[in-house]
């Protein structure tokens, strides 16, 4: 009888066969007994089909090319234009607790691979990677490697998915699944701004917050590929893998190439459950976070390139006497930086905006209370820069090919030892010189053409010298926190999680636009580590106008920052902004670290509710005019049995409580007030 491994979460289970044809999948799903009775074999009893292969390939681990699979497969290579064909029925199993590594060798294409999963119970996700090793004589090329197929049931599925651009990312599509492939690449380089590397899969009736739902994102900040492809009996296929240019990866007999990670999981709560179960499972592998998220501003709106020691100043004061808690810096700080033409690489102080260095603007922001951080973009050199013009070898490029400039800028490469070396000796001192405790590291480019000093394609490459940059940086300077930016969405992934504590979601603040793009950060990272800020009154990317009030509720969802030149507002205006940021102070820790459900109501509605348990912050945003006469009630399917106080509350205020059942809350809901487009409305939940 063949051997089934299982493993379990709270609300899902994975479970594999060892067959004669190798390791087959058998389910990836609702929570199953802890005890498995093995049954007949997913291949025993099944008729052949016409027009087959007399003995058919299943559904394996790791489905492969050219043996009588004819799906999808996950491995794609050959060895000089041989071995283009691999059988993995040759596998092992070992199951420790709840991790289980399997072992496929194909002796005859000399290729070994082994994939680990771990399934945590108490997040549901399963993290899996793969490998494949060089086992025979010569060289394998590369082409694909899953890092992941995962199976899904033969039932009416749809994928919710997400694209976007520069200044409108994460924009939530939702594709029905059927006959056919459903594919994503991205060729960026970086994660990119429309390519988020993850989807959740939808099963009938699935919601915000109920519904069978299947999720999987890609832990890795480069060129990347998903896709979806329905098979012979009914069910898919689901790969996720980093995406591979021609020739990236070459293995010599011996060596081995590891894929990044997958996180993995099945809800039955929806949307959301998905959600939460990857918040839990990134704050993990992120381990613990520095205590709360303070409140920032950001030089870059309120001044752009126009620097002085004395505005700066002026700056820091008005912050600090509002409750900001940490300072930064923004670009144009360094040598020659007066536009986006020139001086990348030069990581040295302007001396004619800061003559006497920027210690003392250091030292004052630190005198007033608050932490200094800076602006960097490490990997980036301009043509027109010293560091250029001293190492032009420095720069990624490609013999007999023009050196292709993006916002003016080229991109160093990070494969080579003395780049590396040079960009942690200029780090370390501004961070060491300077008291430095966050560096807002932006990459304001894709990668093209990204061929190092041999000429070979260096994507997969850069990824990993970043990731191990930062990594060195963080080890040199343990307390030192890093923002990962590139022009705003277009580094953020689960593998960038682990190195930055925070994420800049986008260069557009606009409040409206914001709901929605957040909602789909969400969807896969926690809200302290999506920076959310308030903004001038006037949008600069968009031109809308939005009240504080409005901005600083969509704000709440994540790290709350401020990004507007202080110094202009009255005093009346500045005591409205300190009550807010007093306001997020005051419900911070529900807002981060615990668990946070979102979802839309119709009629222009949209809800965030973070807590958990006993205590709850509901905030509810109008984005449209009200269609129907009177505002429904909303369902609060969150909030959990017994009598609950509800409170609308603002800025030093909380206004009478009102008793309701959980109930009541969950099946007639919480009547709203009417509104007007861009407004929103928090209230407080405690249960007693």
């Amino acid at each position: 009888m063949n051997r089934l491994f299982a493993l379990h979460g709270r609300q899902s289970s994975l479970v594999i066969e060892q067959a004669a044809s190798g390791l087959v999948w058998r389910h990836w799903g609702a929570r199953l007994p802890d005890a498995i009775a093995a049954g007949p074999g997913l291949e025993s009893g099944r008729p052949v089909p016409t027009f087959s292969l007399d003995v058919p390939v299943p559904f394996t681990l790791v489905p492969t090319f050219g043996l009588g699979w004819y799906g999808q497969s996950a491995l794609l290579a050959h060895r000089a234009g041989r071995d283009f064909a691999q059988g993995l029925a040759d596998c092992s199993a070992l199951q420790q607790g709840q991790r289980l590594s399997c072992r496929l060798h194909d002796a005859v294409a000399g290729i070994a691979i082994l994939v680990e999963i771990l399934l945590d119970p108490a997040t549901d996700v399963a993290q899996i990677t793969t490998s494949v090793a060089n086992i025979g004589d010569g060289v394998i090329d590369l082409q694909w490697l899953a890092a992941a197929t995962l199976p899904l049931p033969a039932q009416p599925l749809a994928v919710r998915h997400f694209t976007g651009r520069h200044t409108n990312e994460f924009a939530e599509q939702t594709d029905t699944l059927g006959h056919g492939i459903w594919l994503r690449e991205n060729r960026h380089g970086i994660t990119s701004h429309g390519h988020v590397p993850g989807a959740v899969v939808l099963g009938p009736g699935c919601s915000d917050s109920a519904g069978p739902a299947w999720g999987a994102q890609l832990a890795w900040s480069g060129n990347h590929r998903q896709l979806i492809e329905r098979l012979d009996d009914g069910r898919s296929q689901w790969q996720l893998g980093g995406w591979l240019a021609p020739g990236e990866v070459r293995l010599a007999p011996g060596e081995r190439h590891d894929s990044p990670a997958v996180l993995a999981c099945f809800s039955p709560d929806g949307l959301g459950g998905v959600a939460r179960n990857f918040h839990g499972a990134v704050r993990q592998r992120a381990g613990a976070r520095p205590g709360p998220r303070p409140v920032l501003i950001n030089s870059w709106e309120g001044f752009y390139f126009d620097h002085d020691p004395v505005r700066m100043m002026a700056l820091a004061d008005a912050a600090a006497a509002i409750g900001v808690e940490r300072f930064v810096l923004d670009d144009g700080w360094f040598a020659g930086r007066d536009d986006d033409r020139t001086s990348l690489g030069d990581w040295f102080v302007d001396a004619r905006k800061y003559p006497a260095g920027l210690k003392p603007l250091a030292d004052h922001v630190r005198g007033l209370g608050m932490e200094f951080g800076l602006w960097v973009e490490p990997e980036m050199v301009s043509p027109d820069s010293d560091l250029f013009r001293a190492h032009p070898d420095w720069a990624l490029q490609l013999a007999g090919r023009p050196l292709a400039t993006a916002r003016n800028q080229l991109v160093l490469d990070l494969t080579r030892a003395d780049v590396t070396d040079h960009l942690f000796a200029r780090l370390s001192a501004l961070v060491a010189d300077l008291g430095v405790a966050y560096l807002k590291w932006d990459h304001n480019r894709d990668l093209a053409p990204a061929g190092d000093a041999a000429g070979r394609p260096a994507y997969g490459r850069q990824v990993a010298a970043c990731w191990a940059l930062m990594d060195r940086l963080r080890a040199a300077f343990p307390g030192l926190e890093i923002e990962s930016c590139a022009g705003g969405g277009g580094r953020i992934d689960a593998g960038m999680a682990v190195r930055a504590q925070r994420f800049w979601a986008s260069d557009c603040i606009d409040a409206r636009l914001r709901i929605g793009l957040q909602r789909g950060f969400l969807q896969f990272l926690p809200p302290e580590m999506m920076g959310a800020h308030i903004g001038a009154e006037r949008c600069h990317t968009s031109g809308r106008r939005f009240s504080l009030p409005f901005q600083a509720l969509v704000a709440m969802q994540g790290h709350l920052g401020l990004e507007f030149d202080l110094t202009r507002l009255d005093a009346g205006e500045r005591a409205r902004l300190a009550g807010w940021i007093a306001f997020y102070k005051d419900h911070r820790h529900l807002l981060h670290g615990g668990a946070v459900w979102t979802g839309t109501a119709g009629d222009g509605v949209a809800w965030h509710a973070a807590g958990g348990d006993d205590d709850w912050l509901l905030i509810v945003y109008r984005t449209d005019m009200m269609l129907q006469r009177h505002a429904a009630p909303l369902l609060l399917p969150f909030i959990g049995d017994g009598d609950w106080q509800v409170a609308e509350v603002r800025p030093g205020e909380t206004r009478a409580a009102t008793r309701f059942s959980g109930d009541w809350l969950r099946s007639a809901g919480l009547p709203l007030p009417p509104g007007q487009p861009d407004t929103a409305t928090a209230w407080r939940l405690q249960r007693g």
